[in-house]
């Protein structure tokens, strides 16, 4: 049975203030780092710990930009240049400053996070625009700034032993609005781990592949 289904009724949206609290989460986790800690493998990824959070920040400005045009883009993004540093890096276009160390990007990370959390706050909410998983609207936005928040700091916490368990309220939301058909019945957290291919579910095993659906809802 699908989440949806179980409810039965219309599931509370993901908000902006949703964005700035997992960010505000996120940042309090990342500054236990040690500085030694940022080069290390971010769990499963092939990505380091700081790779991981730079693509995060990318992320949040990303869906933050895409809402920003006059006439958003319906079929691609909005063109930045994209570049990566290495081969098997993640391809982005925000970088943060290794001179300015892990704090400087922490700061990157907060502004990309307040960025979208503004624009999902101003644009209204009949605004559409372009997403790989599907076109989207303001709260379809933030869910997909909330999932890559919520899912990349399981990421840097597993490659680094931290702990990373964000509250079930928002692992909730970004699965109704994201995942609808996700099962019911278990903790939100696992069932979001286990719909992004980061965990089994119980009678679920873990998947290989995996695709959030950002599209409106009515």
């Amino acid at each position: 049975m699908s989440r949806s289904v179980e409810k039965g009724s219309i599931p509370s949206p993901v908000t902006a203030d949703d964005v700035d609290l997992a960010v505000r989460l996120a940042v309090g986790v990342l500054r236990d780092v040690p500085p030694e800690g940022w080069d290390e493998k971010a769990g499963s990824l092939e990505w380091d710990c700081w790779e991981t959070v730079e693509h995060l920040a990318d992320d949040l400005f990303y869906y933050a930009v895409q809402l920003g045009p006059q006439s958003p883009p319906l079929d691609t993004h909005v063109p930045f240049a994209l570049s990566r540093k290495r081969p098997e890096g993640p391809v982005v276009f925000v970088y943060a400053d290794r001179d300015a160390g892990p704090a400087g990007l922490l700061q990157v990370l907060e502004a990309c996070g307040a960025l979208l959390a503004a624009m999902v706050r101003t644009t209204p909410p009949q605004v559409r625009a372009h997403h790989a998983a599907g076109v989207s609207d303001p709260e379809g936005f933030a869910a997909l700034g909330l999932q890559e928040t919520l899912v990349h700091l399981h990421d840097v916490a597993e490659g680094l032993g931290l702990d990373w368990t964000p509250p079930s309220a928002l692992c909730s939301r970004v699965l109704a609005r994201l995942f609808p058909e996700a099962p019911g019945g278990a903790d939100p957290w696992l069932t979001l781990l286990w719909a992004t291919g980061r965990a089994e579910l119980p009678g679920h095993p873990r998947l290989t592949t995996w695709r959030s659906d950002s599209t409106v809802r009515s």
